[in-house]
Parts: C-alpha cells; structure tokens; sequence
C-alpha cells in the first residue's frame, strides 16, 4: 500500500508540474498553425498582386509553409521539455549534405525561381540563349524548353541559362 500511495503522489506531481506545460504547447500548436494559415494566405496575395507565375506562388508558399511549420514543431518541442538542440543540429546537416548532393539541380532551380520571378523572357517569345534559338514553349522550375528549327525541341538547364547571355528578340512583355 505505501508503494501505491508513493506512485500516486510521484504522478500528482508530475501532473501539477507538466500539465501547464503542455496544455501551453498544445495552446500554442493550434494558434501557430492557425496563424500559418493565415501568412500564407497574405502571402499569396501579394505573390499575386506582384504578378508571380501561378507554379511558383504555389511551390513559395509551399516551402514558406514547411518552414514556419518546422519552427513551430521546434519551439512546441522545447516548451514541453525536448532537448532540442541536437534536432537542429541535425536538421542543419541534413540540410548542408542534401544541398552539397543536389548542386547542380539546386543551381537550376534557383535559375527557374529568378527566371519566373524576374521573367526576362515569357512563353511565346522567340529566344537566342546558349548559341540555341527558338520560341520558348515552356519554362519549368529546373528547365527551359524551346521549340527550334525544323520543330526540334530544345531542353536547356535554368542554371546555365540564367547566368549566360539571353537575346529575346521578341521581347512581347517588355
């Protein structure tokens, strides 16, 4: 019995001390995600009202999302009692080792964010870029495609591109 009545005063404690804890971070969970909701609705807007192509106000506030997301999971963790200094740590390196793999594909889709934000060129105008030339047919987030003479298509990584010369001889949008 004495053992019994030790349990239940180590759990009462345990509650009275604990309970505010997560009740907070529970709190807090709800009116983050909430809030999130409510950036990337403002967000959106004035990715909207700036003219940003559809696919890339989706993917920027898609990545915006996970982001403050990932923050608040964080900040919840540690208000409940999680050390969470080596998650960070972890996400960092993480983090670092996927970017040093993924360069190359990195550097093109950067290429595609500055091409669809900047847009020195839009689908329809007729491009010389990297000694090709062409009406550009599509521009995705990590490639360019063009359609050439005798009907080739031509493919051309964002990357490069973006950092070469780009003669736009149509130029229909500026």
């Amino acid at each position: 019995m004495d053992s019994l009545s030790k349990y239940s005063d180590q759990i009462k404690s345990m509650l009275v001390e604990y309970a505010p804890k997560f009740i907070f971070a529970v709190l807090l969970l709800v009116v983050g995600l909430w809030l999130i909701k409510k950036v990337i609705a403002v967000a959106k807007i004035g990715f909207e009202r700036r003219k940003f192509d559809k696919s890339l106000v989706s993917f920027l506030s898609s990545i915006i999302s996970l982001g403050l997301k990932v923050l608040l999971i964080i900040t919840v963790a540690g208000m409940v009692g999680i050390q969470t200094t080596s998650v960070i740590a972890l996400l960092g390196a993480a983090g670092l080792a996927v970017g040093l793999a993924l360069q190359g594909s990195l550097a093109n889709f950067a290429g595609g964010v500055l091409i669809l934000m900047f847009k020195p060129y839009i689908v329809g105008d007729t491009v010389e870029v990297m000694a090709q030339k062409g009406v550009v047919t599509d521009i995705q987030i990590f490639h360019t495609i063009l359609r050439g003479d005798e009907d080739k298509t031509i493919i051309i990584p964002n990357g490069p591109l973006l950092n070469g010369v780009i003669i736009n001889i149509t130029s229909k949008h500026l």
